[in-house]
């Protein structure tokens, strides 16, 4: 692990290059010749016996590299995660918004996995789930390989229980308390999921906690876990989560409004903890918007 970064991991197949270096820049073609280039002669690439790959090593099939990713001119994310529980199992953390969990374009450094690696000092920390980027609130992390496994399949057999909240419009008319049962599948657009006819695979509780003038808090439990599960059922009722720059309209990147993050919390996290037997129950210290404050919002300043 590098700067709370660990490797990662190519397998070479047969094939016609002459050098390492020539497989790397044809394997990766999104980065540059030169930033391949720079990590060999930085001492960043090795094969699976800790040799070094240099510039001009032979091409050698049936090997294994391993590389450290870099991300140049990574923008920092001014807001803080914090860490509400650590044992030798678990670590339980509270992400701010804007925050990715997990490394992934041009996010490498300025996310919670790799920053909590580099505070807690964790090789093998993993999360267990994941929020979006968009999504503040609970991520639960698994510390040690050895008990992963017992912890993941909390998750696969849905005895982990997890509570949201979002602010969205309010709507009297619908049959509150509801149960949404439905089947999410991909969109013509691959940011997107939607609503589907076929068997549900996606069921959420869903319940009004407040309401003030023509907005409401809610309270969202799924049952299930599909992706974008929550804020696609949401919208489905016609309710889309404040401050959503996916749903019901795809925002470009760097368009949204900031002062506005999605109005969508990961407020609790409840299981009987397999290994010790004991009911744990965390809960976000965050807090979204008060309605109040988004009530005296015009409706122009309430969209992404």
């Amino acid at each position: 692990m590098r700067d709370g970064v660990g490797p990662s991991c190519v397998s070479l197949p047969a094939g016609p290059w002459a050098t390492m270096l020539d497989f790397l820049v044809q394997r990766f073609p999104g980065v540059a010749a030169e930033v391949w280039q720079q990590r060999l002669l930085q001492g960043d690439v090795v094969d699976e016996q800790g040799a070094l790959v240099t510039l001009e090593r032979a091409y050698q099939p049936d090997l294994h590299l391993y590389y450290y990713r870099s991300v140049p001119d990574e923008a920092p994310i001014p807001f803080e995660e914090a860490v509400l529980f650590q044992d030798e199992h678990l670590v339980v953390a509270d992400k701010p918004h804007f925050l990715p969990v997990v490394p992934s374009g041009s996010y490498l450094q300025q996310t919670l996995l790799v920053r909590l690696k580099r505070r807690l000092g964790l090789a093998d920390l993993v999360p267990l789930h994941r929020i979006d980027r968009d999504t503040a609130g609970l991520v639960l992390f698994s510390v040690q390989p050895a008990t992963r496994g017992i912890y993941q399949a909390m998750f696969r057999q849905h005895t982990l229980r997890k509570t949201y909240q979002a602010t969205a419009r309010w709507d009297p008319t619908l049959p509150w308390p509801l149960r949404r049962e439905t089947r999410i599948g991909e969109s013509a657009h691959f940011m997107q999921q939607q609503e589907l006819p076929g068997p549900p695979n996606a069921v959420t509780l869903i319940q009004p906690l407040a309401v003030h003038g023509t907005l409401a808090r809610y309270q969202l439990q799924p049952i299930t876990g599909h992706r974008h599960q929550l804020r696609v059922h949401m919208n489905a009722l016609g309710l889309p989560i404040l401050g959503d720059g996916i749903y019901p309209n795809l925002t470009p990147e760097g368009h949204t409004n900031p002062a506005l993050p999605l109005q969508l919390l990961a407020q609790a996290l409840e299981f009987t903890d397999p290994l010790t037997g004991l009911v744990r129950r965390f809960e976000s210290e965050r807090r979204l918007l008060a309605l109040e404050r988004l009530s005296q919002l015009d409706s122009s300043s309430l969209e992404r």
